[in-house]
Protein backbone atom coordinates (compact mmCIF):
# COMPACT_ATOMS: atom_id res chain seq x y z
CA UNK A 1 0.00 0.00 0.00
CA UNK A 2 1.31 3.42 -0.93
CA UNK A 3 0.19 6.70 0.64
CA UNK A 4 0.77 10.10 -0.93
CA UNK A 5 2.75 12.78 0.88
CA UNK A 6 3.59 16.09 -0.80
CA UNK A 7 6.61 17.95 0.49
CA UNK A 8 7.05 20.08 -2.62
CA UNK A 9 7.01 23.89 -2.93
CA UNK A 10 3.51 23.50 -4.36
CA UNK A 11 1.03 22.08 -4.77
CA UNK A 12 0.76 21.18 -1.11
CA UNK A 13 -1.25 18.70 0.94
CA UNK A 14 -4.95 19.51 1.35
CA UNK A 15 -6.88 19.07 4.62
CA UNK A 16 -9.79 16.59 4.43
CA UNK A 17 -12.22 19.33 5.44
CA UNK A 18 -11.16 21.38 2.43
CA UNK A 19 -11.45 18.39 0.09
CA UNK A 20 -15.00 17.80 1.34
CA UNK A 21 -15.92 21.46 0.87
CA UNK A 22 -14.76 21.31 -2.74
CA UNK A 23 -16.83 18.15 -3.23
CA UNK A 24 -20.03 20.04 -2.37
CA UNK A 25 -22.84 19.89 -4.95
CA UNK A 26 -22.44 22.42 -7.75
CA UNK A 27 -24.41 25.64 -7.47
CA UNK A 28 -24.96 28.42 -9.99
CA UNK A 29 -22.68 31.42 -9.69
CA UNK A 30 -25.40 34.02 -10.39
CA UNK A 31 -27.41 33.25 -7.28
CA UNK A 32 -27.74 34.77 -3.84
CA UNK A 33 -26.31 31.54 -2.40
CA UNK A 34 -23.03 31.92 -4.26
CA UNK A 35 -22.94 35.68 -3.70
CA UNK A 36 -23.00 35.15 0.05
CA UNK A 37 -20.21 32.55 -0.12
CA UNK A 38 -18.08 34.70 -2.42
CA UNK A 39 -18.64 37.87 -0.40
CA UNK A 40 -17.56 36.13 2.80
CA UNK A 41 -14.44 34.67 1.15
CA UNK A 42 -13.51 38.06 -0.34
CA UNK A 43 -13.85 39.73 3.03
CA UNK A 44 -11.94 37.00 4.87
CA UNK A 45 -9.10 37.20 2.35
CA UNK A 46 -8.37 40.68 3.71
CA UNK A 47 -7.32 39.02 6.97
CA UNK A 48 -4.74 36.91 5.17
CA UNK A 49 -3.31 39.97 3.40
CA UNK A 50 -3.56 42.00 6.63
CA UNK A 51 -5.50 44.83 5.05
CA UNK A 52 -8.52 46.82 6.11
CA UNK A 53 -8.98 49.16 3.17
CA UNK A 54 -7.67 47.04 0.31
CA UNK A 55 -9.82 44.92 -1.99
CA UNK A 56 -9.06 41.31 -2.92
CA UNK A 57 -9.91 40.04 -6.41
CA UNK A 58 -10.22 36.32 -7.12
CA UNK A 59 -9.25 35.04 -10.56
CA UNK A 60 -9.73 31.53 -11.90
CA UNK A 61 -6.09 31.12 -12.88
CA UNK A 62 -2.66 30.09 -11.74
CA UNK A 63 -0.54 32.51 -9.76
CA UNK A 64 1.20 33.52 -12.97
CA UNK A 65 -2.12 34.77 -14.30
CA UNK A 66 -2.43 36.90 -11.20
CA UNK A 67 1.07 38.27 -11.84
CA UNK A 68 0.11 39.21 -15.38
CA UNK A 69 -3.00 40.95 -14.04
CA UNK A 70 -0.79 42.99 -11.71
CA UNK A 71 1.38 44.20 -14.60
CA UNK A 72 -1.33 45.03 -17.13
CA UNK A 73 -3.41 46.94 -14.59
CA UNK A 74 -0.66 48.95 -12.90
CA UNK A 75 1.64 49.84 -15.79
CA UNK A 76 1.38 51.81 -19.04
CA UNK A 77 3.25 51.77 -22.33
CA UNK A 78 6.75 53.15 -21.92
CA UNK A 79 6.76 52.91 -18.12
CA UNK A 80 9.98 51.84 -16.44
CA UNK A 81 10.01 49.24 -13.67
CA UNK A 82 12.73 47.83 -11.43
CA UNK A 83 12.53 44.07 -11.02
CA UNK A 84 14.36 42.14 -8.33
CA UNK A 85 15.46 38.98 -10.13
CA UNK A 86 16.92 36.31 -7.89
CA UNK A 87 15.50 33.12 -9.35
CA UNK A 88 12.97 31.64 -11.76
CA UNK A 89 9.98 33.54 -10.38
CA UNK A 90 11.68 36.88 -9.92
CA UNK A 91 12.68 36.55 -13.56
CA UNK A 92 9.03 35.94 -14.44
CA UNK A 93 8.20 39.53 -13.43
CA UNK A 94 10.74 40.71 -16.01
CA UNK A 95 9.34 38.47 -18.71
CA UNK A 96 5.76 39.62 -18.17
CA UNK A 97 6.74 43.30 -18.08
CA UNK A 98 8.80 42.98 -21.26
CA UNK A 99 5.95 41.16 -23.02
CA UNK A 100 3.83 44.28 -22.57
CA UNK A 101 6.51 46.77 -23.53
CA UNK A 102 7.43 47.90 -20.03
CA UNK A 103 11.08 48.94 -19.75
CA UNK A 104 12.81 46.74 -17.17
CA UNK A 105 15.80 47.51 -14.98
CA UNK A 106 16.85 44.24 -13.36
CA UNK A 107 18.61 43.84 -10.07
CA UNK A 108 20.23 40.45 -10.53
CA UNK A 109 20.67 38.75 -7.17
CA UNK A 110 22.90 35.69 -6.88
CA UNK A 111 20.95 32.45 -6.54
CA UNK A 112 20.59 31.63 -2.86
CA UNK A 113 20.94 35.25 -1.76
CA UNK A 114 18.37 37.90 -0.79
CA UNK A 115 18.37 41.40 -2.21
CA UNK A 116 19.88 44.13 -0.03
CA UNK A 117 17.35 46.98 0.31
CA UNK A 118 20.27 49.43 0.12
CA UNK A 119 21.12 48.09 -3.34
CA UNK A 120 17.53 48.70 -4.37
CA UNK A 121 17.74 52.23 -2.96
CA UNK A 122 20.93 52.93 -4.94
CA UNK A 123 19.37 51.56 -8.13
CA UNK A 124 16.30 53.75 -7.78
CA UNK A 125 18.49 56.82 -7.23
CA UNK A 126 20.55 56.08 -10.36
CA UNK A 127 17.59 55.44 -12.65
CA UNK A 128 15.23 58.14 -13.91
CA UNK A 129 11.46 57.98 -14.22
CA UNK A 130 10.99 54.64 -12.47
CA UNK A 131 7.30 53.91 -11.99
CA UNK A 132 7.23 50.69 -9.97
CA UNK A 133 9.22 47.98 -8.22
CA UNK A 134 8.34 44.30 -8.65
CA UNK A 135 9.68 41.82 -6.12
CA UNK A 136 9.12 38.30 -4.80
CA UNK A 137 8.43 37.48 -1.15
CA UNK A 138 9.56 33.84 -1.24
CA UNK A 139 11.57 32.64 -4.24
CA UNK A 140 10.64 28.97 -4.39
CA UNK A 141 13.25 28.10 -7.02
CA UNK A 142 16.09 28.95 -4.61
CA UNK A 143 14.46 28.80 -1.17
CA UNK A 144 15.15 32.47 -0.41
CA UNK A 145 12.90 34.92 1.43
CA UNK A 146 13.28 38.63 0.68
CA UNK A 147 12.90 41.41 3.25
CA UNK A 148 9.66 42.92 1.96
CA UNK A 149 9.27 45.22 4.96
CA UNK A 150 12.73 46.72 4.32
CA UNK A 151 12.09 46.89 0.59
CA UNK A 152 8.76 48.64 1.19
CA UNK A 153 10.44 51.35 3.25
CA UNK A 154 12.81 52.06 0.39
CA UNK A 155 10.11 52.04 -2.28
CA UNK A 156 7.74 54.22 -0.29
CA UNK A 157 10.61 56.64 0.39
CA UNK A 158 10.78 57.23 -3.35
CA UNK A 159 6.98 57.32 -3.76
CA UNK A 160 6.95 54.40 -6.20
CA UNK A 161 4.47 51.59 -6.70
CA UNK A 162 5.37 48.33 -4.93
CA UNK A 163 4.05 45.07 -6.38
CA UNK A 164 4.79 41.81 -4.52
CA UNK A 165 4.64 38.22 -5.70
CA UNK A 166 3.57 36.46 -2.53
CA UNK A 167 2.37 33.33 -4.31
CA UNK A 168 4.20 30.92 -2.03
CA UNK A 169 5.03 33.29 0.82
CA UNK A 170 1.64 34.66 1.87
CA UNK A 171 0.17 32.52 4.62
CA UNK A 172 3.66 31.40 5.62
CA UNK A 173 5.66 34.59 6.17
CA UNK A 174 4.26 37.86 7.54
CA UNK A 175 3.08 40.25 4.84
CA UNK A 176 1.30 43.35 6.11
CA UNK A 177 -0.32 45.20 3.22
CA UNK A 178 -1.44 48.24 5.17
CA UNK A 179 1.31 48.61 7.74
CA UNK A 180 4.13 48.16 5.22
CA UNK A 181 2.55 50.22 2.46
CA UNK A 182 2.36 47.53 -0.22
CA UNK A 183 0.30 48.64 -3.22
CA UNK A 184 -0.48 45.31 -4.90
CA UNK A 185 0.20 41.73 -3.82
CA UNK A 186 -0.67 38.42 -5.45
CA UNK A 187 -0.84 34.88 -4.15
CA UNK A 188 -2.04 31.47 -5.32
CA UNK A 189 -4.31 28.81 -3.92
CA UNK A 190 -1.96 25.81 -3.99
CA UNK A 191 0.56 27.01 -1.41
CA UNK A 192 -0.13 28.30 2.11
CA UNK A 193 -3.87 28.36 1.42
CA UNK A 194 -3.93 24.53 1.42
CA UNK A 195 -6.06 24.42 -1.74
CA UNK A 196 -5.73 22.79 -5.16
CA UNK A 197 -4.20 24.92 -7.91
CA UNK A 198 -6.59 27.15 -9.85
CA UNK A 199 -7.14 30.41 -7.96
CA UNK A 200 -5.12 33.61 -7.89
CA UNK A 201 -5.88 36.22 -5.22
CA UNK A 202 -4.78 39.80 -5.88
CA UNK A 203 -4.98 42.41 -3.13
CA UNK A 204 -5.12 46.00 -4.37
CA UNK A 205 -4.59 48.91 -1.98
CA UNK A 206 -6.33 52.25 -2.48
CA UNK A 207 -2.90 53.74 -3.22
CA UNK A 208 -2.68 51.71 -6.44
CA UNK A 209 -5.82 53.03 -8.07
CA UNK A 210 -4.29 56.18 -9.54
CA UNK A 211 -1.94 54.00 -11.59
CA UNK A 212 -4.73 51.57 -12.43
CA UNK A 213 -6.93 54.38 -13.76
CA UNK A 214 -4.08 55.63 -15.98
CA UNK A 215 -2.99 52.20 -17.26
CA UNK A 216 -3.25 51.81 -21.03
CA UNK A 217 -1.96 48.25 -21.39
CA UNK A 218 -4.38 45.78 -23.05
CA UNK A 219 -6.56 43.71 -20.73
CA UNK A 220 -9.93 42.05 -20.89
CA UNK A 221 -10.26 39.11 -18.51
CA UNK A 222 -7.58 40.56 -16.22
CA UNK A 223 -9.24 43.96 -15.69
CA UNK A 224 -9.18 45.13 -12.07
CA UNK A 225 -11.89 47.66 -12.92
CA UNK A 226 -14.24 44.89 -14.01
CA UNK A 227 -13.38 42.83 -10.96
CA UNK A 228 -13.97 45.80 -8.66
CA UNK A 229 -17.38 46.50 -10.16
CA UNK A 230 -18.37 42.84 -9.90
CA UNK A 231 -17.08 42.60 -6.32
CA UNK A 232 -19.31 45.51 -5.33
CA UNK A 233 -22.21 43.27 -6.42
CA UNK A 234 -20.80 40.28 -4.51
CA UNK A 235 -19.86 38.36 -7.62
CA UNK A 236 -17.17 37.91 -10.26
CA UNK A 237 -16.91 39.46 -13.71
CA UNK A 238 -16.77 36.04 -15.39
CA UNK A 239 -17.55 32.44 -14.49
CA UNK A 240 -15.65 31.65 -11.29
CA UNK A 241 -14.13 28.39 -10.06
CA UNK A 242 -17.17 27.80 -7.89
CA UNK A 243 -16.14 24.76 -5.88
CA UNK A 244 -12.60 26.06 -5.38
CA UNK A 245 -14.06 29.22 -3.87
CA UNK A 246 -16.25 27.09 -1.61
CA UNK A 247 -13.14 25.18 -0.54
CA UNK A 248 -11.33 28.49 0.02
CA UNK A 249 -14.00 29.43 2.52
CA UNK A 250 -13.13 26.35 4.58
CA UNK A 251 -9.33 26.76 4.31
CA UNK A 252 -9.48 30.43 5.36
CA UNK A 253 -11.77 29.44 8.24
CA UNK A 254 -9.06 27.01 9.39
CA UNK A 255 -6.36 29.69 9.13
CA UNK A 256 -8.46 32.18 11.06
CA UNK A 257 -9.20 29.58 13.73
CA UNK A 258 -5.47 28.96 14.22
CA UNK A 259 -4.71 32.69 14.01
CA UNK A 260 -2.46 34.11 11.31
CA UNK A 261 0.31 34.96 13.79
CA UNK A 262 0.26 31.35 15.00
CA UNK A 263 0.35 30.13 11.40
CA UNK A 264 3.47 32.22 10.76
CA UNK A 265 5.04 30.93 13.98
CA UNK A 266 4.25 27.30 13.13
CA UNK A 267 5.93 27.61 9.75
CA UNK A 268 8.99 29.27 11.30
CA UNK A 269 9.28 26.48 13.86
CA UNK A 270 8.96 23.67 11.31
CA UNK A 271 11.38 25.36 8.93
CA UNK A 272 13.98 25.80 11.67
CA UNK A 273 13.74 22.14 12.64
CA UNK A 274 14.09 21.07 9.01
CA UNK A 275 17.16 23.23 8.44
CA UNK A 276 18.84 21.99 11.63
CA UNK A 277 18.07 18.41 10.67
CA UNK A 278 19.77 18.91 7.31
CA UNK A 279 22.82 20.39 8.97
CA UNK A 280 22.96 17.45 11.41
CA UNK A 281 23.37 15.21 8.36
CA UNK A 282 26.35 17.25 7.23
CA UNK A 283 24.41 18.93 4.42
CA UNK A 284 24.80 22.58 3.41
CA UNK A 285 21.80 24.88 3.12
CA UNK A 286 21.66 26.61 -0.26
CA UNK A 287 20.00 29.81 0.98
CA UNK A 288 21.79 30.03 4.33
CA UNK A 289 20.53 32.85 6.53
CA UNK A 290 18.11 33.93 3.78
CA UNK A 291 16.22 30.60 3.94
CA UNK A 292 12.48 30.80 3.48
CA UNK A 293 10.00 29.16 5.83
CA UNK A 294 8.15 27.93 2.74
CA UNK A 295 10.79 25.35 1.89
CA UNK A 296 14.34 24.34 2.66
CA UNK A 297 16.79 24.22 -0.26
CA UNK A 298 19.87 22.06 0.21
CA UNK A 299 23.03 21.56 -1.84
CA UNK A 300 23.31 18.04 -3.23
CA UNK A 301 26.52 16.34 -2.08
CA UNK A 302 29.05 15.58 -4.80
CA UNK A 303 28.53 12.17 -6.37
CA UNK A 304 24.95 11.70 -5.19
CA UNK A 305 22.32 11.24 -7.92
CA UNK A 306 19.63 12.86 -5.84
CA UNK A 307 17.17 13.47 -8.69
CA UNK A 308 17.03 9.76 -9.44
CA UNK A 309 16.52 9.16 -5.72
CA UNK A 310 13.60 11.59 -5.69
CA UNK A 311 11.88 9.69 -8.52
CA UNK A 312 12.51 6.31 -6.87
CA UNK A 313 11.20 7.61 -3.54
CA UNK A 314 8.03 8.96 -5.17
CA UNK A 315 7.36 5.83 -7.22
CA UNK A 316 7.98 3.38 -4.38
CA UNK A 317 6.69 5.22 -1.32
CA UNK A 318 4.42 8.04 -2.52
CA UNK A 319 6.59 10.64 -0.79
CA UNK A 320 7.46 13.57 -3.04
CA UNK A 321 10.13 16.20 -2.54
CA UNK A 322 11.53 18.44 -5.28
CA UNK A 323 14.78 18.83 -7.13
CA UNK A 324 16.27 22.03 -8.49
CA UNK A 325 14.97 23.96 -11.49
CA UNK A 326 16.73 25.27 -14.58
CA UNK A 327 20.41 26.00 -13.80
CA UNK A 328 19.98 24.54 -10.32
CA UNK A 329 18.80 21.16 -11.59
CA UNK A 330 21.04 18.46 -10.12
CA UNK A 331 22.63 20.97 -7.75
CA UNK A 332 19.99 21.35 -5.03
CA UNK A 333 16.94 19.59 -3.67
CA UNK A 334 13.98 21.29 -1.99
CA UNK A 335 11.75 20.14 0.84
CA UNK A 336 8.48 22.02 1.32
CA UNK A 337 6.95 22.58 4.74
CA UNK A 338 4.05 24.94 4.16
CA UNK A 339 0.31 24.77 4.50
CA UNK A 340 -1.21 21.61 5.95
CA UNK A 341 1.99 20.48 7.68
CA UNK A 342 2.72 19.50 11.29
CA UNK A 343 5.60 18.14 13.39
CA UNK A 344 5.30 14.55 12.20
CA UNK A 345 5.26 15.62 8.55
CA UNK A 346 8.68 17.17 9.10
CA UNK A 347 9.93 13.98 10.76
CA UNK A 348 8.68 11.99 7.78
CA UNK A 349 10.25 14.29 5.20
CA UNK A 350 13.60 14.13 7.02
CA UNK A 351 13.36 10.33 7.00
CA UNK A 352 12.81 10.49 3.25
CA UNK A 353 15.95 12.59 2.77
CA UNK A 354 17.97 10.14 4.85
CA UNK A 355 16.61 7.24 2.77
CA UNK A 356 17.69 8.87 -0.51
CA UNK A 357 21.16 9.69 0.80
CA UNK A 358 21.69 6.23 2.27
CA UNK A 359 20.53 4.44 -0.89
CA UNK A 360 22.85 6.57 -3.00
CA UNK A 361 25.94 5.74 -1.00
CA UNK A 362 26.26 8.98 0.97
CA UNK A 363 27.65 8.08 4.37
CA UNK A 364 25.33 9.24 7.12
CA UNK A 365 24.28 7.97 10.51
CA UNK A 366 20.70 6.94 9.88
CA UNK A 367 18.33 8.74 12.19
CA UNK A 368 20.66 11.62 12.95
CA UNK A 369 18.62 14.17 11.04
CA UNK A 370 15.36 12.76 12.37
CA UNK A 371 16.75 12.83 15.90
CA UNK A 372 17.68 16.50 15.57
CA UNK A 373 14.21 17.36 14.26
CA UNK A 374 12.55 15.54 17.15
CA UNK A 375 14.87 17.16 19.65
CA UNK A 376 13.73 20.59 18.43
CA UNK A 377 10.02 19.80 18.06
CA UNK A 378 9.33 17.67 21.13
CA UNK A 379 8.67 19.36 24.42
Amino acid sequence: MKKTYLFTPGPTQIPPEVVLAEASPMIHHRTSEFSEIFSNVSEDLKYIFQTREGEVFTFASSGTGGMEACVVNSMSRGDKAIVVSGGKFGERWSQICETYGVSVVKIDVENGKAVDPDVLDDTIRKEKDVRAVFVTLSETSTGVVHDIEGIAKVVKGHNLLLVVDGISGIGVHPLLMDDWGIDIAVTGSQKGFMLPPGLAFVCVAQSAWESIEKSDLPKYYWSFKKMRKALSNKTTAYTPAITLIMAAGKSIEMIKSEGIENVWARHARLAHATREGMKALGLELFAGDASSNVLTSVKIPVGVNFDAGIKKLRDETGVTIAGGQDELKGKIFRVGHMGYVNDFDVVLSMSAVEKILHENGYKIELGKGVSKVQELLVG
